[in-house]
């Protein structure tokens, strides 16, 4: 439970970058998700909202991701986690990411300025009152800027079953190489705004870190849009105790048609 939105939002990058792809976003769009604990408890919601800003004089997306628990399991478990990331349109490349979160009283309070140019991320704890200073991998994204900066690069033509897809990420105070592997494509079934629906979807398979959270290291599976938005529909996650899964209810704000069928 304590991982419901770390994980939505950690696994939805996609693919390197295409130049000449066309943009999959833009300013507006919003995305609210369900989450349900070992397939029927329902466990929370979260939501991604995206709008343009500016930053030290540099046009911004800024983007806001919330998760919150609901209903019963709140009373013994809450969770109040909120996300931000600012990067540059052009690019996509991240300037500041602030993470503060409250996970059954597990708190955190930090904040995130990237220095591209050096590779540097100076990490400033507010709760532990501390800065530091760490060296990032090339083209690193924070953990919610890499959702749009990959998606908004996704090459569907050139993928096959079985590609394994590698990217870099800056997480708190490490690096990390996250993996996916390719699995083809299916449709899903999803209840938008209280309607039955389906969608074509891309398959995929990330690689985690088994042990006390997940089972093993195949323990994710996600669903993405087979179109030009590649939105996240479903996240499945066997977990060291239960399994989590994270379906999209409702959007609005989508640059591209979104195709849904009965």
């Amino acid at each position: 439970m304590k991982y419901l939105f770390t994980i939505l939002v950690f696994l939805v990058g996609l693919k390197g970058p295409n130049a000449n792809q066309e943009s999959a976003f833009q300013e507006g769009e919003w995305f609210k998700f369900k989450m349900s604990y070992s397939g029927f408890l329902k466990a929370g919601n979260a939501t991604l909202s995206l709008k343009e800003s500016t930053l030290k004089g540099k046009p911004v997306y800024h983007v806001v991701g919330k998760g919150w628990t609901t209903g019963a399991i709140k009373w013994f478990f809450k969770v109040e986690d909120r996300y931000e990331s600012y990067f540059d349109k052009e690019t996509g490349a991240p300037y500041k990411f602030i993470r503060k979160i409250d996970e059954g009283g597990h708190t955190k309070d930090i904040e995130i300025d990237f220095d591209h140019s050096e590779r540097k991320a100076i990490v400033k704890d507010k709760k532990k009152k501390k800065v530091d200073t760490f060296t990032t991998a090339q083209d690193v994204q924070d953990m919610v800027s890499m959702y749009y900066y990959l998606r908004n690069n996704i090459d569907i033509p050139s993928l096959k079953q079985g590609d394994e897809i590698m990217t870099n990420m800056f997480f708190d105070e490490e690096n990390y190489g996250f993996k996916l592997k390719y699995l083809g494509r299916e449709t899903v079934e999803l209840d938008i705004n209280g309607t039955e629906v389906k969608v074509n979807s891309l398959k995929f398979r990330p690689y985690v870190m088994a042990g006390r959270v997940f089972k093993e290291e195949e323990s994710l599976t996600l669903w993405v849009s087979d179109d030009k938005n590649k939105i996240p529909l479903k996240i499945k996650a066997d977990l060291a105790v239960g399994s989590l899964r994270a379906d999209l209810v409702a959007f609005k704000g989508l640059k591209h048609s979104f195709k849904t069928f009965h």
